[in-house]
């Protein structure tokens, strides 16, 4: 393909979801980081779109780089725990300028997302005893019962209850996993409620975000979910392409409404190259 700033469809940039359509676990799924090197080496801007809370950007950076994708820029990537935050900041507002002054928030995740909240203003807490304002819940492999309990205790008492994303299962590489959505919905259980806001896809924030920062105006997303990564590019208003490398499948796709209905359906990464050499 020659150096340009566009592949195939006349497409300025591409949206990428990485568990699933990149990587399968640690391992790197067939073809897909020759097709990413072969288009950023052409100039097309390329983002990486996730709702995976558990990394930081640079964590996930640094995976991508260790699997040879040649990402030049920890900005490349953008996770819903970054998104989280902001919604927790619009709902109860940290009310103090130092980190770790402002309302208690009990975090149900990641080390990252703990870090990310207290770098807010907000005074990270592990006890519903404490009475914090918030529940902010993100996935975690790590995760046990102890802090999904006093997560369900926070929000019985009244805690706003934000979800980084609602993916009720991930890709691994011996198949697939609880996500932070099967998480979310013990927690639910315990509660009978469900979360006050969720900041991952299938909302369109991210989309939109990363577009905006690498100045994409006609971008293609690609995943491999109907429910997050297809929902939330079309909601964003831009074009969807699933792989077929991950969750869902070609007779997927036939029995989902308008909103969960991919522009183009692909077996892999690879299929994107071949269709990008087809309108060189």
């Amino acid at each position: 393909m020659s150096a340009t700033s566009t592949f195939f469809g006349g497409y300025d940039g591409l949206l990428c979801d990485l568990d699933g359509v990149v990587y399968a676990g640690n391992g790197a799924i067939p073809g897909a980081v020759d097709v990413l090197n072969v288009l950023i080496s052409a100039g097309v801007p390329v983002a990486f779109v996730t709702n995976n809370a558990s990394r930081s950007p640079a964590q996930v950076a640094g995976h991508l780089r260790a699997l040879g994708v040649m990402v030049s820029d920890n900005d490349q990537v953008f996770g819903s725990a970054s998104a989280g935050v902001e919604l927790l900041r619009q709902e109860v507002p940290p009310q103090g300028e130092s980190a770790g002054g402002g309302p208690a928030v009990l975090v149900a995740g990641s080390e990252h997302l703990a870090t990310l909240v207290s770098e807010a203003g907000y005074a990270v807490t592990a006890d519903a005893c404490t009475m914090p304002a918030a529940v902010i819940q993100g996935f975690d492999p790590s995760l046990g019962w102890h802090t999904l309990a006093q997560a369900s205790y926070a929000i019985q008492n009244g805690a706003v209850w934000i979800a980084t994303n609602l993916d009720l299962t991930i890709p691994r590489a011996e198949g697939r996993a609880p996500g932070n959505g099967s998480l979310v919905n013990a927690v639910a259980t315990a509660c009978g409620r469900r979360p006050d806001l969720s900041a991952g896809k299938p909302e369109p924030v991210m989309f939109e975000l990363a577009a905006r920062r690498w100045g994409m105006t006609r971008p293609l997303v690609v995943g491999d979910r109907l429910d997050t990564d297809i929902e939330g590019g079309n909601r964003a208003g831009f074009d969807t392409a699933l792989v077929l490398t991950g969750i869902h499948q070609r007779t997927d796709a036939s029995e989902v409404d308008e909103l969960r209905t991919p522009t183009h359906i692909v077996p892999s990464l690879t299929d994107l190259l071949d269709e990008a050499r087809t309108h060189e």
